[in-house]
């Protein structure tokens, strides 16, 4: 029982600091810039982009784009997953088109000061639509 309380109680923590970072930054998310699948596999094959999983991590464990780091449970040490160059490419994405939960993900890369922030509005749905691979398990603290 504790266990489970401790786990709730970091869930709503990081959903807290989530939306508090997301009320601080709306505006530059609003604005990010999208990216297109097929930019975004240029990018990977370039080993130029970190991605930021913000599905959750059952849905992280079921499908995620290779490399992806999971947001929820890497939040916390966020930065110490990142890349040191504050420039680099960082692509926050979730569900699909319709789905606003990158928006933690990306005002979280914002607020450690990261300027090269981006959102795959196609999400990991897109991402399989398309016929791109995916990895399943846990492994939130792998960037590409």
């Amino acid at each position: 029982m504790r266990r489970a309380l401790l786990a709730a109680l970091a869930i709503l923590s990081t959903a807290f600091l989530a939306t508090a970072l997301w009320a601080a930054d709306a505006k530059t998310v609003e604005s990010l810039p999208d990216i297109g699948i097929n930019e975004l596999k240029a990018a990977i094959a370039d080993k130029s982009v970190t991605l930021l999983d913000a599905n959750g991590t059952e849905m992280y464990r079921e499908a995620h784009i290779p490399g992806a780091i999971n947001f929820e449970a890497s939040a916390d040490q966020l930065l110490k997953v990142l890349p040191k160059d504050k420039g680099a490419l960082i692509v926050a994405y979730c569900g699909g088109p319709k789905c606003m939960a990158y928006k933690a993900a990306a005002a979280k890369a914002l607020a450690l000061g990261y300027t090269n922030v981006k959102h795959l509005p196609a999400g990991i749905s897109g991402w399989k639509s398309a016929g791109e691979k995916v990895e399943t398990g846990s492994k939130p603290e792998k960037s590409v």
